[in-house]
């Protein structure tokens, strides 16, 4: 049996042989570089924050002395939604899943004596994605570091939110103004960003299967690439800083099969759909991240077990960065020695395990070609169903995401509780334990110091220029037609705050509330 991929083409599918591709050419199936990792490793990117800046600094320096060599930082909830750490809706959360982030201030402790012009940093972050970005640009310059020196990625995908994970601020319009705000300020001023990363990891854990996560995903990208071409933006220049973000579940070929067709799928919507022809614009780079949602509280050491086939899945499947879940993290946020075996992980899989002297060794695999093609069957059947209901922000609002992804959420679950698919050590293997193993602990001091410094930046700044910036970004976001980002950066500089930014565009743009 030859296996066979079939690219959707205007309406119909053209038959095409995976068998003799190579990888760095369209469609791409077998790797977006030719010599894929026996020319460069993927970037070991753990993602982290917690606390205060000053620990996830600490931890973020100590994750590059163990060998990491990108950074991931985790954003806690006040600021992921706009808030201010003396908001009264933050009370509580002020650094319990993320670092807190209010001024410019707290951004130059997290990057204390870390070089931006040798790491390249991703930041998980959405509806405050510009404010961030801005705050990082700034930190660099402080640093006497170029724009064009660096080199990173930002989240930046507000449509997900309003999908399956609720960190939405503002209506979908405005907010993809801000997206698109965001690719066209890079294209110009920071050239090496990544001003988006399309993310399936959070439509994976909010329990969509494999096809969903694809589908779903790449509904959002669409929706991405069209603002921008009706913002006047060049598809082959945009197109080559977009970047995706996958999850890594526990079914080894289905995964590794997952991330080959991402490619294939991705280099045949932008060739045949929006006539990139650019290769770099064609290309689903994408970031990787274990499956927190596989995660059990029960015999965590099995966790270790599920990271390690999860991990393999992505490199097998040829990811250019990956994060790799602690075997506490269904119980807290990982300590630091559990962070290090997680790295470690890494390390093993990429040093000593040879699979990295192969460019795609799957290839040819009748099991890995048919569940290729399988997978990019299915997800084109739901983008065209995507495209009847008049695309991503329509399905949203109408909830067909939603929808779709709660009935596949409730049928994994009965699944795991009639037994036919097990779980180990959950509905299978179990044992009596006292499951209080030594987790991380957050204590109240952190936040005491954050609520101080903020308020101690708040009376220091200069309160003229914070509020006439303030009030040209609102004129500006009042408006339609000009780049919001240069607004913000004048606001950051001055030391607003990230909730007052926020709350100044809440008042241009409103809020979302989900229907």
């Amino acid at each position: 049996m030859k296996p066979t991929n079939r690219l959707r083409l205007n309406g119909g599918y053209k038959e095409m042989s995976s068998i003799g591709e190579k990888a760095g050419q369209y469609p791409f199936t077998r790797g977006i570089y030719d010599e894929m990792y026996r020319s460069r490793k993927w970037t070991m990117r753990q993602y982290a924050g917690f606390s205060s800046a000053e620990d996830s600094n600490t931890r973020y320096r100590y994750l590059l002395d163990q060998g990491q060599t990108g950074l991931s930082v985790a954003f806690d909830l006040p600021t992921q939604m706009g808030y201010d750490s003396d908001d009264p809706l933050a009370v509580g959360e002020i650094g319990k899943v993320g670092v807190p982030i209010d001024t410019l201030a707290d951004m130059e402790i997290l990057f204390r004596e870390i070089p931006l012009e040798k790491v390249s940093t991703s930041m998980t972050i959405n509806s405050t994605a510009a404010i961030l970005l801005a705050m990082y640009q700034i930190v660099g310059e402080k640093q006497g570091v170029q724009s064009d020196q660096l080199r990173g990625t930002i989240q930046n995908d507000v449509l997900k939110e309003y999908i399956a994970r609720g960190t939405y601020i503002y209506p979908p319009q405005p907010s993809l103004r801000l997206v698109t705000d965001i690719f066209s300020y890079c294209n110009e001023h920071i050239p090496n960003w990544n001003t988006i990363s399309i993310s399936g990891y959070h439509i994976r854990e909010a329990g969509s299967t494999a096809a969903q996560e694809l589908a779903f995903t790449f509904a959002n990208g669409i929706a991405y690439v069209q603002a921008a071409l009706a913002a006047g933006l060049d598809v082959n220049k945009f197109g080559a800083r977009l970047s995706f973000f996958w999850n890594a579940h526990n079914d080894l070929f289905e995964e590794i099969a997952k991330f080959r067709a991402s490619r294939r799928i991705w280099a045949s919507i932008m060739k045949n759909r929006f006539g990139a022809t650019n290769p770099k614009a064609m290309m689903c780079r994408f970031h990787t991240q274990t499956g927190g949602s596989t995660l059990t509280a029960q015999q965590i050491d099995n966790n270790v077990v599920r990271v390690t086939l999860q991990a393999l899945a992505a490199v097998l499947g040829g990811t250019q960065s990956l994060h790799t879940n602690s075997r506490d993290e269904a119980l807290a946020l990982p300590t630091e020695v559990s962070a290090r075996l997680a790295l470690r992980t890494q390390q093993i899989i990429g040093f000593e395990s040879g699979v990295t002297n192969y460019v795609d060794p799957m290839a040819g695999s009748e099991v890995i070609e048919d569940l290729t093609d399988k997978l990019e069957r299915e997800v084109f059947e739901y983008l065209q169903k995507i495209d009847d209901l008049g695309g991503a922000v329509k399905a949203i609002e109408l909830g067909y995401f939603q929808n779709e992804i709660g009935t596949s959420a409730y049928q994994y679950q009965k699944d795991i509780e009639n037994q036919e698919r097990i779980i180990v050590g959950v509905n299978q293997f179990e044992i009596d334990e006292d499951i209080h193993p030594e987790i991380l602990a957050l204590g109240s001091e952190a936040s005491k110091r954050q609520l101080e410094r903020l308020k101690k930046v708040k009376a220091e700044r200069e309160q003229t220029v914070v509020k006439q910036t303030l009030a040209d970004l609102l004129q500006a976001a009042q408006g339609s037609e000009e780049n919001l980002m240069p607004f913000i950066q004048a606001a950051v500089r001055a030391y607003a705050s990230l909730g007052e930014i926020s709350n100044t565009l809440r008042l241009a743009f409103g809020e979302y509330n989900a229907p």
